[in-house]
């Protein structure tokens, strides 16, 4: 999960919420506006929607190869 930047500066920051042993309950994110005290920490990693996006269909594209090499992978398991 990324620190996403809004068009108005508002930053969502992914949270996530555990049990009191630890076992993970749940990933969400929570916005954190412009003078928050946490702001200035979050905002250097933020990406904005747009390279986000960009970051998305540029793992896709290397996906797509990686994918292609396990299905190859695969296919000579099978007949061994």
């Amino acid at each position: 999960m990324y620190v996403i930047r809004l068009a108005d500066g508002t930053l969502r920051v992914p949270q996530s919420l555990t049990s009191e042993d630890g076992r993970l309950i749940g990933n969400a994110y929570v916005e954190v506006q412009p003078g928050d005290p946490d702001y200035e920490q979050w905002l250097p990693e933020a990406l904005t929607e747009e390279e986000l996006a960009e970051r998305r269909n540029q793992w896709e594209k290397e996906n797509d190869e990686l994918e292609r090499e396990f299905l190859a992978f695969k296919a000579r398991q099978e007949d061994a």
